[in-house]
């Protein structure tokens, strides 16, 4: 049986970065090229009705091997990485029985994940460490997690003595774009419930996200010679300015943390003709969130008024905190908590301040958590992550599998 950093340390060779800006669905031909490995290796171990569709999605199953009546649970991943940086020429190394002090990614560049800048490194001094050459992100999110899954689902099927209910698998391209659950098919997928394996310390557990909406707000100016400017002109730079002053000052991503939500500046570009700004909504609580919402369209109101010139706002709800959708079935929750349990990892319930597939596919029907991984620092350079965490998510999902037939 292949360890799960073995084929962790294989994913991550594939440049799989996706791109929001090609229109395809992959985004990328690199996320095609690691599905089709992905479906041989499903193959090979063992699993059942393996399928790749033109869309990318990769889905699997595992048959119960048991009489009993059982839930179908299904576990999750996504296939690509961050485009915040490069996932090309990825070049892991192991830090083995990891010391305490700075770890030197690149001696040539100065690179160096220092621990004062992250401390909780240190919560595993004598584990063994996997870290980048600091030129490239690790890839951790998420190949971490389908290393995990494929390393669970192998172990089951070479311990056939463990009985389980059927098993269904997808790896979904995109979902660092915001497009991994686009064409992803609940149907077929055939889950009474699901678990993302995406999550970062070891022991979180994740059913609360933002509830989202996207923002862009278009002011309009009139332009004139500054030297005869006086009563004629209208700067949009000016007025745009006044909308983001009259927003709460301390509801700003720096300046929050834990349920707290935000408006989230994005994008500036402008003239004094037209300047266009870009935002991001959050907030956990669906009043909250439709709150700020409601700010927005009376402060672009008031500035219409004010300036007696046409304000263009488009405002649209992205996704919903999937809480709603898990808090009917939280047996689920006890589940996954309880198979922590018998993994001797301490779970760690937090919201996540982002999105997840998770919670759309939460909204289409398939009730699906967030398990860890075990990585820390994603989407960057110091992205790191203790072999350690890794072995334990696999006894985690094999756990719950196990918990199912109970």
């Amino acid at each position: 049986m292949k360890k799960v950093q073995d084929r962790f340390l294989e994913y991550v060779k594939y440049d799989t970065e996706s791109d929001e800006n090609t229109g395809l669905t992959p985004s990328t031909p690199g996320q095609m090229e690691f599905a089709k490995i992905l479906v041989e290796e499903l193959k090979q171990i063992g699993l059942s009705d393996v399928s790749l569709d033109d869309n990318g999605y990769v889905m699997a199953f595992l048959p119960a091997n048991t009489s009993k009546v059982v839930s179908t649970v299904g576990f999750i991943s996504h296939m690509d990485t961050s485009p915040d940086l490069s996932g090309k020429n990825v070049n892991p190394r192991i830090v083995e029985n990891y010391k305490g002090d700075d770890i030197t990614l690149n001696h040539d560049q100065k690179i160096v994940l220092r621990t004062d800048e992250n401390p909780e490194i240190l919560n595993y001094i004598g584990n063994d460490i996997i870290v980048t050459d600091g030129t490239s992100l690790l890839g951790a999110d998420d190949k971490a997690g389908i290393a995990e899954i494929v390393t669970a689902m192998e172990y089951l099927i070479n311990n056939p003595e463990i009985e389980h209910g059927n098993i269904s698998l997808c790896f979904t391209p995109d979902e660092e774009i915001g497009q991994g659950a686009d064409h992803f098919d609940v149907k077929k997928f055939n889950a009474d419930f699901a678990f993302t394996v995406d999550g970062g310390e070891i022991g979180e557990l994740q059913y609360e996200n933002f509830n989202a909406a996207a923002l862009k707000l278009t002011f309009n100016g009139r332009n004139v010679h500054p030297g005869s400017a006086k009563g004629k002109m209208i700067n949009s730079m000016h007025i745009a300015t006044e909308f983001m002053t009259s927003l709460p000052a301390r509801d700003v991503p720096e300046k929050t943390s834990g349920y707290d939500g935000f408006f989230h500046l994005m994008e500036i570009k402008g003239s004094v003709e037209k300047t266009e700004l870009i935002y991001i909504i959050r907030d956990f609580d669906k009043d909250k969130f439709e709150w700020r919402k409601n700010i927005v369209e009376n402060i672009v109101r008031e500035l219409t008024k004010k300036y007696s010139q046409n304000i263009e706002i488009e405002m649209h709800d992205q996704y919903y905190n999937m809480c709603e959708k898990i808090e009917p079935v939280n047996y689920i929750i006890d589940l996954a908590q309880n198979a922590m349990r018998d993994s001797d990892v301490k779970s760690k319930v937090i919201p996540i301040r982002g999105g997840t597939d998770g919670a759309r596919l939460s909204f289409m029907g398939l009730p699906t958590p967030n398990l860890f991984t075990g990585g820390h620092n994603f989407h960057g350079r110091y992205e790191y992550i203790p072999i350690h965490s890794m072995e334990k998510s696999v006894d985690v999902i094999v756990n719950i599998v196990k918990r199912l037939i109970k």
